[in-house]
């Protein structure tokens, strides 16, 4: 019943056209295979007739994309553009100068990540999934549940805007100093000692009253972000896994502006209006690749306990679900939570949040099941604390530095987590 329902509202979004015409994000934009946000949509040329590939992200004009009035461009003045007008599953998409009344150049942003032809039910769709170099974009018939049809939008980390979304109270430039009254909201998860919390910016607020305008408060000075003080966090524990990195723990979080005696809320990039909570909140880490840009993540935090993961792959939106708004940490995120352990290890995936079997529970439905079980974990490594200190930048010639060669703001970002 669930997927039947599903594939009625995409429908009826494909039917309407514009339930949601273009991205929360503004400017010009990274389009991402939702399989791997290390891709990027790419033009060969701008030529007229350039095929459109995916490539490995640099940034380049070839991958700045804008959505103005129904059109995807780039270089200014060329569109994507359906080849020959043609309706057939398979056919490729190129880009070609941009002409308005073009219908073979009308595309929409829906709700669920897909780029739809106007009017026509179909998708672009990663061909055969193939994530290579130079696999050339496709059109097929749009599904909810073919993961080669969610397409990402973003940043460079090293090219942000100012603000990425509408309505934003804080910056997403963020600069290389620390300050207790930055309004950066860029934030990052590395590692046990090396990770942002998302808190309110003002002394004595709740979650529930701050949500849309949380600032980033981060381990590493450096970023441009406010540091936590000492003694604010006392327990921290980071995983990696195959499709996230989490990081959970304990501590006083009255020191982050947090209301002594709040419970706290969630955290995630997709609020009721298309926006996040924070608006324009972005997250970024280098565990999956260098500076990566987290497109699913998910956040608790009150005033003793946090958590906070950030999802990769075909499966990131499930395993970041954020329709738990109420189950809090523990429900949401089994792991660990104790006071005096500083680890960093490996793990498996936990089980999907509210999904036992083949059933799916909603929150509201009673009786409430019980968390799942905490995966496994291995290769743990302890240290003795987590304090504020500066993040660690390479100036040598090493991988990091070398996939982002020739950007005059490469000094901005940290280097990979050890």
């Amino acid at each position: 019943m669930e997927s039947f329902l599903l594939s009625l509202g995409l429908a009826a979004l494909l039917l309407s056209g514009a339930a949601a015409q273009k991205p929360a994000y503004l400017g010009a934009l990274l389009i991402e295979p939702g399989v791997n946000n290390g891709k990027c949509l790419t033009a060969a040329s701008n030529n007229d007739g350039a095929v459109v590939t995916i490539q490995g992200c640099t940034g380049a004009d070839a991958q700045k994309w804008t959505f103005d009035g129904g059109s995807v461009k780039v270089f200014g003045n060329k569109c994507l553009d359906v080849t020959d007008g043609s309706a057939a599953d398979g056919v490729k998409l190129q880009i070609w100068t941009c002409n308005v009344p073009n219908g073979s150049q009308q595309f929409f942003y829906t709700s669920d990540y897909h780029l739809a032809w106007t009017d026509h039910g179909k998708c672009m769709d990663l061909t055969d999934g193939n994530q290579s170099d130079g696999n050339r974009i496709q059109l097929w018939a749009c599904s909810n549940t073919n993961p080669n049809q969610v397409w990402n939008t973003g940043y460079m980390a090293n090219a942000l805007p100012q603000t990425s979304e509408s309505g934003q109270s804080g910056t997403n430039i963020c600069g290389t100093g620390s300050s207790q009254t930055s309004q950066c909201q860029t934030a990052w998860i590395n590692d046990v000692d090396d990770f942002c919390l998302w808190a309110p910016p003002n002394p004595g607020s709740t979650i529930g009253d701050t949500e849309r305008e949380e600032v980033a408060w981060c381990t590493k000075s450096g970023r441009g972000a406010r540091t936590m003080p000492a003694g604010t966090l006392t327990g921290v524990h980071f995983v990696k896994t195959p499709d996230y990195v989490q990081v959970t723990g304990v501590g006083d979080f009255t020191k982050i502006n947090i209301r002594r005696g709040d419970q706290g809320g969630e955290l995630d990039p997709h609020g009721a209006d298309g926006n996040g909570n924070p608006i324009g909140g972005l997250v970024f880490g280098n565990t999956f690749g260098a500076a990566r840009q987290y497109h699913e993540w998910t956040s608790f935090i009150s005033d003793t306990e946090f958590c906070f993961r950030a999802c990769i792959g075909p499966n990131a939106a499930r395993n970041c679900q954020h329709i738990y708004d109420v189950m809090g940490c523990f429900w949401n995120m089994p792991a660990n939570y104790d006071a005096g352990t500083f680890e960093s290890c490996d793990a498996d995936d936990d089980l999907p949040m509210g999904v036992y079997g083949t059933s799916t529970w909603f929150q509201g439905v009673n009786p409430t099941p019980p968390a799942h079980p905490v995966a496994p974990s291995s290769n743990c490594r302890t240290i003795p604390t987590v304090t504020a200190s500066p993040v660690r930048r390479r100036r040598d010639n090493g991988a990091f530095e070398r996939e982002f060669s020739g950007r005059d703001a490469f000094g901005v970002f940290p280097t990979p987590a050890p």
